[in-house]
């Protein structure tokens, strides 16, 4: 599962043009430097002691904390001011070409730069649809923010935008899939093949001002 989580931050970083995550004893760092979130970390080393090592030391409101482990197992690790994030689940799959073609009325465009993959796909009137991008990086390719807008969702636009991605990757020779997803993403990645590895939990340090 290292690895994997590994493989993960990195292609969400590349992703999220932030910087690559750097190796901490817990495991990873990534600066996000967003006002919604300062500082990501990637606990791999879950021993209890390390993670209440890591949380005792944040001092910066929006420091997130992400492990590969269920929330009731996670949550004591944090004392008040620390906010659960929406339930997650590490996903993975084997690439393959894919033949997904937009419906009628549709088109979808990728474009690929700074090893980020990104599709738009637009509608009849020209208006955006659905969307998605990708962190490409040598040992996966990274899903990441895949979006249907509610007046085109039904349509199965979701899995245009999976499938051109797919081909963007396969196209450079990378043939593993990672992503986290959240609950109802996670419908549509099982019924394309891919299979959940982990839970994928969040906290957040959001302390009540003085």
């Amino acid at each position: 599962m290292s690895e994997t989580g590994r493989s993960w931050a990195a292609g969400w970083a590349v992703s999220r043009r932030v910087p690559a995550p750097v190796e901490v004893p817990w495991g990873l760092r990534i600066e996000v430097g967003q006002p919604t979130q300062v500082v990501r970390h990637i606990v791999l080393d879950t021993g209890e002691g390390v993670a209440r090592g890591l949380v005792g030391s944040v001092t910066e409101p929006t420091t997130c904390v992400k492990a590969f482990v269920p929330e009731e197992e996670m949550a004591p690790w944090f004392p008040s001011g620390w906010e659960p994030l929406d339930p997650c689940f590490l996903m993975a799959v084997d690439l393959r070409p894919s033949r997904v073609h937009a419906p009628d009325g549709y088109t979808a465009a990728v474009q690929t730069a700074d090893g980020v993959a990104s599709v738009r796909v637009l509608g009849p009137d020209g208006d955006l649809a659905a969307c998605g991008q990708a962190g490409l990086t040598d040992a996966a390719c990274v899903f990441d923010q895949i979006v249907t807008e509610p007046a085109h969702r039904r349509r199965g636009l979701g899995t245009v935008v999976m499938g051109a991605l797919t081909d963007a990757a396969v196209e450079r020779g990378v043939t593993t899939g990672i992503l986290g997803a959240t609950v109802e993403g996670r419908a549509l990645y099982a019924t394309l093949g891919w299979k959940v590895l982990a839970p994928l939990t969040g906290f957040v340090y959001r302390p009540v001002a003085a």
